[in-house]
């Protein structure tokens, strides 16, 4: 928005927009049934009625589009969630309980696919410096929610808002890499003893 002017996607934007949800749906759902590496290119594009130079118009290689799958499907749900659980909850322990059941929920949807997104594709952005914006984003979210519990007096002061921050996200990024490698990995067992290590470090002293 600019000078009260909010500003709308232009046509051709969103037949671009319009174009790349069509492959990327179209892509999901073959890598779903056959497995990403068993897909090829022109299968894409036959699945979403493309021709292959509009593919690459979008997408430089399958990488690409893994990266935006994982963007789009994984790692960029991630902030909607977080806006979603400050407009609904208000103390710093509701809003990380709330995180947990998220995630739960998340997590009981996703297949083999999104497994291999959650593995594949923060290794396969080429520009690592938007691998770091997704992270500076979600490490100011938190150190964001954390900055008003201790401003509320319901978080601990004990540790500063940026290392309760780091603590969240490792722990929730340890537990998905390690159910994307393994998926028998009890990670809702694991979800919930994070729900319990958060509440018992950020309770007030």
């Amino acid at each position: 928005m600019i000078d009260g002017s909010i500003i709308r996607p232009s046509r051709r934007e969103k037949r671009k927009q319009e174009i790349r949800s069509r492959i990327e749906d179209a892509a999901y759902e073959l890598f779903k049934r056959d497995g990403i590496h068993d897909v090829s290119i022109e299968q894409i594009c036959l699945a979403a009625d493309v021709a292959r130079r509009t593919f690459y118009g979008h997408y430089p290689n399958k990488q690409a589009l893994l990266q935006a799958l994982s963007q789009s499907r994984v790692w960029g749900t991630a902030d909607k969630m977080i806006e979603r659980i400050r407009e609904t909850h208000e103390s710093t322990s509701a809003r990380m309980s709330a995180m947990v059941d998220y995630m739960k929920q998340n997590l009981s949807t996703y297949r083999a696919v999104d497994r291999a997104l959650i593995l594949i594709a923060p290794s396969s952005f080429d520009d690592k410096n938007h691998l770091r914006d997704v992270s500076n984003s979600l490490r100011d979210h938190f150190t964001e929610f954390f900055s008003s519990g201790q401003a509320n007096g319901d978080t601990t002061m004990t540790y500063s808002p940026e290392l309760l921050a780091q603590m969240v996200m490792g722990t929730i990024n340890s537990l998905m890499v390690s159910w994307a490698l393994n998926p028998n990995y009890p990670v809702f067992e694991r979800l919930e003893e994070a729900r319990r290590l958060f509440t018992d470090v950020i309770r007030p002293s």
